[in-house]
Parts: structure tokens; sequence; C-alpha cells
């Protein structure tokens, strides 16, 4: 059974939040169709809480909120929020799903879901990677500092013939990361092992993790890949949407070291 006195506070205090130039009582009453007495009531309980102040007869909502939508966040839990996309996107593609996060120049998988075929992609998660190196890494990369990419030179060295070691073009490709929501490796980490990934931003913007794909090349020949791209950058959406990010607003790379 809905507790109706919980419910007007919470509409109340919501319209403050959205419609701070309703300040008054009178203004709020109308807005809602409710009886001034009623506001007033409402408002005095939230003031006594904490969740609203008042200052000449105006009401504004308080920090409160944020103070304890903060401490959700801190807590929230990426890899298990994250869990069903990455199950979907195995589930979508057959090929073995990563989430990765960055720890300096190398990225860590936090989770992954193994393909189902007999030939795969090899990986373990608290495993490690050269982040410039594979497709996860990339799509973190790209929304990172130019300092730290520029730092990445001497890191450069190659694992494959196709793993590239030249700033300049890596700092290309993740213009066109940025660009097209997604990043691949072309056998870049280990001979014929490719890869798509797409960044998981936060409710800020920021680029916290990657979401991303992994298989034989022979099984992500051009066709496939068209068909994975889509997947794997709605995989990347639907995860940062999980995750909190509500927007298009993308933080930007910052340009110094």
């Amino acid at each position: 059974m809905t507790d109706k006195t919980l419910t007007k506070g919470l509409a109340l205090l919501e319209l403050l939040i959205v419609q701070p130039e309703l300040d008054g009582v009178t203004k709020l009453a109308r807005a809602l169709g409710w009886m001034t007495s009623n506001v007033h009531r409402t408002l005095q309980t939230l003031v006594d809480c904490g969740y609203v102040s008042v200052h000449q007869g105006r009401y504004a909502a308080t920090l409160r909120l944020w103070t304890l939508g903060g401490l959700v966040s801190a807590r929230l839990d990426i890899k298990s929020t994250v869990a069903p996309v990455l199950a979907a996107i195995a589930q979508e593609t057959q090929e073995s799903a990563h989430l990765s996060v960055l720890d300096g120049v190398e990225v860590v998988y936090i989770d992954k879901v193994e393909s189902p075929q007999p030939v795969r992609a090899y990986s373990r998660i608290g495993g490690r990677a050269p982040a410039y190196a594979v497709a996860t890494g990339k799509a973190l990369l790209a929304h990172q500092s130019d300092g730290l990419i520029q730092r990445l030179a001497p890191h450069l060295k190659p694992f494959t013939s196709s793993t590239i070691t030249d700033v300049k073009i890596l700092a290309c490709q993740l213009s066109g990361v940025r660009e097209t929501g997604v990043a691949f490796n072309r056998g870049e980490w280990r001979d014929q092992v490719w890869g798509i990934a797409s960044p998981v931003l936060d409710a800020d913007g920021r680029v916290v993790a990657a979401i991303g794909v992994s298989g034989p090349s022979d099984r992500f020949s051009p066709i496939a890949s068209a068909r994975f791209v889509p997947l794997v950058r709605e995989a990347g959406r639907n995860a940062s949407a999980l995750i909190g990010y509500a927007g298009s607003r993308v933080v930007p790379r910052r340009a110094t070291p």
C-alpha cells in the first residue's frame, strides 16, 4: 500500500529540484494542486529532515540528496551492474565478452563471459594487457589526456607484426574511436585474435570502463565486424545507462599532462 504522505513529500521535493523558481508556498500549492496548508506542513518536514532550506519565505532543495547520491555512486559495483549487458553481447555475438578498466598503461579484465565456441580468445579475470594493443584499452585511452598518450611512446613495443608502435598513428586511431564510439584490435596483442570494444560512461560522463568482444580473426571478417560494431556500440550505451549515464555529454579530454 502506498504511503501518501511519503509520496507527497517526494513529489514536492522533486518539484523544488526540477523547477527551483517555484520557491514559495503559494506557487508550489498552485503547481501541485494542493492546499497551501498541506504544502507548508510538508515543507516543514523536509526542512526538519535537512532536504530543504528556507530563507525569507523562499524554499530550496539542499545538497543532502547529492551527498547521499554520492555515497550510492561510490558503492556502485560496475562489474555486477553491467553483468547482464556483458552476458547479452556474448550471447548475441557468440564470442568472448570482456569488461575492462584502465590501470596506468594497461587494462585489467574485471569480468568476462566465455564464448561457447571451441576455439576462442583466451583471457582471465584479473589479467592484464597493454592498453594500446587491445580494443577495450583503446576505447579507454581515447578519452584520456593528451599527456598520457604522449607518455605511452616509450612503452609502444611490438607484440605482433600488427602492433602499433608509432604514437602518432595511435593518436590518429584514438581520434577515430572518439568519433565512432568503437575501437578495434586487429591482431595487435595476440596473432590472429581480433576485438571490438566501446567505452562505458558513468553518471558524470566520465569513461570508467570498456566493454568488448574478441575472438579468432577468421570470425571477425568484414561481414561479421559490420554486424558486431552496432551490437558492441549498443552494449556500451546500455552499460553506461545502467551505471547512471543519462545524456550525450562526455567529459572532454585534458590537453595537459
